[in-house]
């Protein structure tokens, strides 16, 4: 699975906008659309599964101590 195709086309502008933006601003240098979408293709293939990993792990958390709240609650409602 490609993240870069994940993307809605107004994600992909915003992030491409703001890479050009980090380079002009932060290093002085200025880069094209082109150079921008491969630099966020690079990162989204480098680091977007483990970001996406990451995001599973801590959804799956919260929902285990969610669970373990209503069963707290339901344990009130029969004791």
């Amino acid at each position: 699975m490609s993240l870069s195709r994940e993307l809605s086309e107004e994600s992909r502008k915003k992030y491409i906008d703001s890479i050009i933006s980090f380079f002009l601003d932060e290093r002085g240098e200025e880069i094209g659309v082109i150079a921008a979408e491969d630099i966020l293709d690079f990162f989204l293939k480098e680091v977007g599964d483990d970001i996406y990993k990451k995001a599973i792990k801590d959804i799956r958390k919260l929902i285990k101590e969610r669970a373990e709240d209503l069963e707290t609650e339901i344990d009130m409602l029969i004791d």
